[in-house]
């Protein structure tokens, strides 16, 4: 009888190895190395300019990779961008949102990309506070507030198996808060890969389950613990 073969360690979602990227003639990410693996939520925390953004697009597909090797899920970065984009979700400082579409219409716009039912669009919008009255509404009469909640929904709708999120607390009430920091925790247990850029270092620190450091466009440290806020006062634009 043939020894039982050893199983094959798992393959990291996102794999980054000296990766430089370049924005303008800047390079933004200057020789970055990161290993992300499956259910795990990543705080990237840094100074303003660290490279955080910058690291976040970079494994939406949006950047290319001029030096080094990067890969999420597999796809290669340098040749393979547009292939990770359908399956990883980016939440930046700008919505992304439709304003001439209502609620309803841009988030079943992004479920439908992933043939979400109308029950889970729904479902989607309830969980971020965006269905009954909000669901009709032109996207562009909505608060600052109702718009993150809105793109929230509509990143819940995508079914995404990376989140990439820059600072996702922003502009939102403590329940939406509680409401965001919830769906993360469960989206993680059923498997999403989450990466979190954020100034809010306690309430992003609970969520984590590792913190990385982002300086001058390259990752410095990993830790399972979040350090003194004191330390990160300044705020992104």
């Amino acid at each position: 009888m043939s020894a039982a073969s050893t199983p094959s360690p798992p393959v990291p979602v996102v794999a980054l190895d000296d990766v430089v990227a370049v924005i303008g003639r800047f390079p933004a990410l200057a020789g970055a190395s990161l290993s992300v693996e499956r259910s795990e939520i990543v705080l990237l925390r840094g100074a303003n300019g660290a490279g955080k953004t910058t690291l976040l697009r970079l494994c939406a597909g949006l950047l290319p990779v001029e030096r080094g090797v990067g890969r999420v899920l597999g796809f290669d970065l340098a040749t393979q961008r547009t292939l990770v984009r359908p399956h990883v979700g980016l939440l930046g400082h700008q919505n992304g949102l439709y304003l001439d579409l209502t609620v309803r219409d841009n988030v079943s716009f992004w479920g439908d990309t992933v043939g979400a039912t109308a029950a889970e669009i729904d479902a989607a919008m309830g969980r971020m506070g965006v269905a009954d009255r909000l669901a009709d509404v032109p996207t562009r009469t909505l608060s600052a507030g109702q718009r993150r909640r809105t793109s929230l929904a509509c990143l819940i709708a995508r079914r995404s198996q990376v989140w990439l999120l820059d600072e996702p607390h922003a502009g939102l009430d403590a329940d939406a808060r509680d409401e965001l920091d919830a769906t993360l925790r469960q989206a993680a247990a059923a498997g999403a890969t989450i990466l979190v850029a954020s100034h809010e270092l306690e309430r992003a620190g609970t969520l984590a389950t590792r913190t990385v450091d982002v300086v001058a466009g390259q990752v410095r440290a990993t830790t399972p613990d979040v350090a003194n806020p004191s330390t990160n006062s300044e705020r992104e634009p």
